[in-house]
């Protein structure tokens, strides 16, 4: 079932530049506090998905320009729940919920942690504090950062997407790839991405197969309200 499934998903959002990935509920509630559990059996059939550079292309530019005389907010976020939400009419059979990266609960704490979820899915690995045996940084506050081995850090997680009607036993939970492995590399890229981050230098950690374009990187460099210029959207759209 769960790989009916994931072929179905990867059919639906693969040709969008979105890449979904599957885990159990349970591998993601075993690794964080019950605060921020999701509430479904463990054995409940997950994906989180990841936008890589192409989807800037392939879903982004084709989504504004269709809606272009409709009220858009974020475009991002809009054209992501957008092409999620319609992956609902692909499983008419099956119930689908869907989570956003930007959804917050009434606590203020996100619906979920997507850094979280994508390492327990071997989509990318979340390298934290903890991966740094001799730690350099005394009593600063040091976060966490995903690194995918092809894209490194030119990707985004944008959501999940849950099946609470398959439950999947025997799904085998994959190692994300370690691919900064060293010491020295892992305190660079905490370094570079806690304390350098507006520069992206961090996105290159290691050598990567694909990055954004110089058009997506400048939108998304833009400050959020003059990006619609860029998209060639009017004010009015805001």
């Amino acid at each position: 079932m769960e790989r009916r499934v994931a072929e179905r998903l990867g059919g639906a959002l693969g040709p969008l530049g979105l890449e979904p990935h599957a885990f159990k509920v349970g591998w993601y509630n075993a690794v964080l506090q019950p605060a921020f559990h999701l509430p479904y059996p463990d054995d409940t059939l997950a994906f989180v998905v990841l936008s890589t550079p192409s989807m800037f292309d392939k879903a982004l530019k084709p989504f504004v320009k269709k809606e272009r005389l409709k009220i858009i907010r974020d475009p991002v976020d809009q054209c992501v729940s957008y092409h999620l939400s319609r992956v609902k009419e692909k499983f008419p059979d099956q119930r689908v919920d869907v989570m956003f990266d930007y959804e917050i609960l009434p606590s203020r704490k996100p619906k979920f942690l997507a850094q979280t979820a994508a390492h327990v899915a071997g989509a990318a690995y979340y390298y934290q504090r903890k991966d740094v045996k001799h730690d350099p940084w005394g009593r600063k506050k040091i976060y966490g950062v995903c690194i995918h081995p092809k894209y490194g850090g030119w990707f985004a997680i944008r959501g999940l997407l849950l099946f609470p009607d398959i439950q999947v036993l025997s799904l085998e939970q994959p190692v994300p790839v370690d691919c900064v492995s060293t010491e020295e590399k892992r305190i660079e890229l905490l370094e570079q991405f806690n304390f350098h981050w507006q520069d992206g230098r961090y996105r290159d950690i290691i050598e990567v197969k694909e990055r954004y374009s110089e058009e997506q990187r400048a939108y998304f460099a833009t400050p959020p309200a003059e990006r619609f210029r860029l998209l060639g959207l009017t004010q009015e759209a805001q």
